[in-house]
């Protein structure tokens, strides 16, 4: 049977067996596959640093109908962000966009927009050795290609529009309050935190500076749109409580 072959994102590897890895990428013209790597955890193995997660690589796999699991026959690498990767402070928001993705994605589905999404904030953070700024951008978009995306402008029990005031959010309701509304335990996202949301939908990650933008805003949003990504998934983000310690 001949390989397939695509450019892929390496999510995430798991140890399997004695000396292979099980691997998860999201393939640019495939979609999330899960496949094996023979050999992959011996010393010496064809598969170097390629398997280091988010890397951006060039992938050849054998499917077969009768499997779930494809069989990895090379993998070549063509960006290496090995600052981040190496990075303890750096890696942590790394495995939040690797959790975020593994989650959201489904399998065998083609995700241009995601996968375009997870290489620019990979290399964003890997540029500015800083995630801040970066994961707050993914998981705004992660959200909007979602469709989780809910009004920004006004209260969604009262119709009241927020202006320059705080709006509010909590993990268990996918929307925003304003004040007046709001439940006992809810989180503010101040009008700062949502003018840094409009001008993600306009200006590209890497056209934006860090002083360009409020550092309060974008962990607001941040933390308002991972809240709507739990919500939505129903599941929790383990890699989320890693952020606050590095």
């Amino acid at each position: 049977m001949p390989a397939r072959e695509t450019e892929a994102i390496i999510l995430k590897t798991f140890p399997l067996g004695e000396a292979d890895r099980l691997v998860s990428f999201l393939g640019r013209a495939s979609g999330r596959m899960r496949g094996v790597a023979g050999g992959a955890r011996r010393l010496k193995n064809r598969y170097g640093s390629t398997l280091e997660i988010l890397s951006h690589v060039q992938i050849w796999y054998v499917e077969k109908e009768t499997r779930d699991l494809v069989r990895i026959q090379q993998c070549d690498l063509l960006e290496s962000f090995h600052k981040a990767q190496s990075d303890y402070g750096l890696s942590t928001g790394l495995a939040v966009v690797s959790e975020v993705s593994e989650l959201v994605l489904p399998e065998h589905e083609t995700a241009e927009p995601m996968f375009r999404l997870i290489l620019l904030t990979v290399r964003e953070i890997n540029r500015r050795a800083d995630w801040t700024l970066p994961v707050s951008y993914f998981a705004f978009w992660t959200v909007r290609l979602g469709g989780w995306l809910p009004r920004f402008d006004r209260c969604s029990a009262c119709d009241t529009q927020f202006g320059s005031q705080a709006s509010y959010h909590g993990a268990w309701e996918p929307v925003l309050f304003c004040e007046k509304c709001k439940r006992p335990g809810m989180r503010p996202l101040h009008s700062h935190g949502r003018k840094l949301a409009e001008m993600f939908t306009k200006t590209s990650l890497n056209k934006i500076e860090s002083r360009d933008s409020d550092a309060p805003g974008a962990k607001e949003l941040r933390e308002a749109a991972l809240n709507w990504i739990e919500y939505h998934t129903e599941r929790r983000l383990a890699t989320r409580a890693m952020l606050e310690t590095a």
